[in-house]
């Protein structure tokens, strides 16, 4: 009957952080239309950001004791957000990706992702290395803000009548959605914790799946949404751009917090995360990601987290 119970209220955690960075990204969207930033822009800052705070309120969750958590997490979502998100995305509607986003924003994600390694080898990720974390997030801040700027010196459209009115429920929509994250981030690593125990699985492999997935339902969503409206960029960017976040700022919080130990067998999970970036490179000459592509993904993807149940 307890694990029933833990069950239940590992769901209606998740339920909370889906809800909570969708109204998230939806405040904080609107806000930033009203700003004149282009659609990629907008992916690549508000959306990621949003939907990364899953993560983000997870981790601080787990700081300190179950830090094996944290580290599953990141490396996790940033394997769902290529193989389950762009994969189910470009099942259902195939994307065009923009060469620029290919030839800047995915070298970056990369170049963070060999940074995480590079930061493991010691076996752990120190307050110091968080720091260095940190450092990096506050260079693409930079970088993001100055683009944000030039999209908005380029779109010379007129704000629309009404912002007042668009601020303040903006602004209810990001409250309630840090509510939301906060109290479901409680519920999702506390019950998580308790099935890891009672099923005999590691925090990691934990964080690496339920966790992992939980939190990347906002990214797959909002995603999805996006892509079907016609809005490709806003897509590409969100996954991009949040597997930066999940990184520089995610895990910089989790070892600016205490630290995260990081074991040998991690190294395998690693390599995954870094083959499912690489294979966004595959659109670099067509700037296309078809059926044929998605499904590939996702039965990678599928296969993976097979392999990491029952290994």
């Amino acid at each position: 009957m307890e694990i029933a119970i833990n069950v239940v209220l590992t769901i209606v955690g998740l339920l909370m952080l889906c809800f909570g960075g969708n109204w998230l990204v939806s405040g904080g969207v609107a806000i930033a239309k009203k700003f004149r930033i282009s659609n990629l822009v907008i992916g690549m800052t508000i959306v990621a950001y949003g939907t990364s705070t899953p993560e983000l309120a997870a981790s601080i969750a787990a700081a300190g004791e179950h830090s094996a958590i944290i580290l599953g997490n990141i490396i996790g979502s940033n394997i769902a957000n290529v193989g389950m998100v762009i994969g189910i995305a470009a099942i259902i509607v195939p994307l065009a990706v923009s060469k620029s986003i290919l030839k800047k924003e995915i070298p970056i994600m990369l170049g963070v992702s060999v940074l995480l390694i590079l930061i493991s080898i010691d076996g752990e990720i120190s307050q110091y290395d968080g720091i260095l974390l940190f450092a990096g997030l506050a260079v693409f801040a930079y970088y993001t803000f100055k683009d944000a700027m030039k999209q908005r010196a380029e779109n010379k459209e007129k704000i629309e009548q009404g912002a007042n009115n668009i601020y303040l429920k903006s602004a209810g929509l990001i409250g309630i959605g840090v509510v939301l994250l906060y109290v479901g981030a409680i519920l999702t690593v506390d019950n998580a914790v308790v099935l890891a125990q009672e099923f005999g699985l590691s925090e990691k492999i934990i964080g690496l799946t339920v966790i992992a997935i939980g939190t990347s339902l906002p990214e797959l969503i909002t995603s999805i949404i996006a892509i079907r409206k016609g809005h490709a960029d806003i897509g590409i960017g969100n996954i991009i751009g949040s597997n930066i976040y999940n990184i520089l700022m995610i895990m910089g919080v989790g070892a600016v917090l205490g630290g995260v130990m990081v074991s040998a067998d991690v190294y395998v999970d690693y390599a995954i995360m870094i083959i499912f970036s690489l294979s966004l490179l595959i659109a670099l000459k067509t700037g296309f990601i078809g059926k044929a592509m998605g499904i590939c993904l996702t039965i990678g993807y599928v296969a993976y987290l097979a392999v990491t149940f029952f290994k």
